[in-house]
């Protein structure tokens, strides 16, 4: 029978505070886990009201399509509605990527060069399709790398979870270059491997990304989460990351930047040029009707300052 990981009750079980010498145990026993299987769900990152700030925030740029002026979602593909540097939204969002116990399970597992290098997330839309099957995560130039470089996420959900959840299948980790696994390799694998990620909002965990993964079908309800990308910058990345400007430098908002350590810094990308592109500019052009909506704006906008210059004539002239 397969796995399912019900994070109602072991989130529950510690308290993720601070990470001192008492929080070694807790420690040692996310770290070995996560190297046996490749993920390992995490205690409590945040409270019950922190989390409620959190989802509010994500949850007004999930109103609309972002366009102009007006702040919303990405859309390149179907069931999904993509929210692009959550850190920017709340100061939860940026709290649970620093958080100490993270960075203590990170430290050992990736080194200490590793830095946070995409934090998004995204609402998954109803559907019983499996538009988004098993793979692992490709993100380095797999050419030139003489080995797999680490790569960690971290997951949390804003909702809860009991249908299309994350899975994963454990020990598949680090043993061939992320790629994309078609179900019928995946077809032997004994269902007691496969770690099903369900639980309520609050669920985090992390996961080594070449390991293999999908997001579970079918999903029955509405989800949100939000994934955060933790690897070395040094490590050359695929042209088409490069080509999409994916890890560009985090984009932060200076309130919530208070009270930071060396460390955080570090994570958090302070001064680091690395993967800057000074004025990237997107090869593709928008489509066709992106000039359509263009030229009825500008319209709009031509109609509205026609007929302000005509009601202030009309004010001179009977005033």
């Amino acid at each position: 029978m397969r796995r399912t990981v019900d994070l109602s009750r072991e989130t529950k079980t510690h308290n993720a505070g601070s990470c001192s010498a008492q929080n070694e145990p807790l420690i040692a026993r996310l770290l070995a886990e996560l190297e046996a299987n490749g993920i390992v769900a995490l205690p409590n990152l945040v409270k019950s009201e922190e989390l409620a700030s959190m989802r509010r925030a994500f949850e007004t740029r999930l109103r609309r399509l972002r366009w102009n002026n007006f702040e919303g979602y990405q859309k390149t593909e179907r069931y999904r509605h993509m929210v692009e540097d959550v850190l920017l939204l709340d100061q939860g969002f940026v709290d649970i990527a620093i958080h100490p116990l993270v960075q203590k399970v990170l430290d050992r597992y990736l080194g200490n060069q590793y830095a946070l290098t995409e934090a998004k997330g995204w609402k998954s839309l109803p559907t019983k399709r499996d538009f988004h099957g098993w793979h692992g995560d490709a993100w380095y130039d797999q050419q030139t790398a003489p080995d797999i470089p680490r790569e960690i996420k971290l997951a949390m959900y804003l909702t809860d979870v009991s249908s299309g959840a994350f899975n994963y299948i454990k020990g598949s980790h680090r043993k061939q270059h992320p790629r994309p696994v078609q179900n019928d390799e995946v077809k032997d694998v004994d269902t007691s491997q496969i770690a099903e990620m369900r639980g309520p909002a609050g669920t985090a965990f992390l996961f080594d990304t070449s390991g293999v993964h999908r997001q579970g079908v079918p999903m029955l309800e509405p989800r949100e989460a939000i994934f955060y990308n933790y690897h070395d910058p040094n490590v050359p990345l695929q042209q088409e990351d490069l080509v999409y400007y994916r890890y560009h430098p985090l984009l932060l908002n200076s309130a919530f930047l208070g009270n930071l350590s060396d460390d955080d810094q570090r994570i958090l990308g302070f001064g680091d040029k690395r993967n800057f592109l000074p004025a990237f500019e997107r090869s593709s052009k928008p489509p066709t009707s992106y000039a359509a909506y263009h030229a009825v704006f500008d319209t709009q906008l031509f109609l509205k300052d026609v007929v302000g210059r005509i009601n202030s004539r009309l004010k001179r002239i009977f005033n």
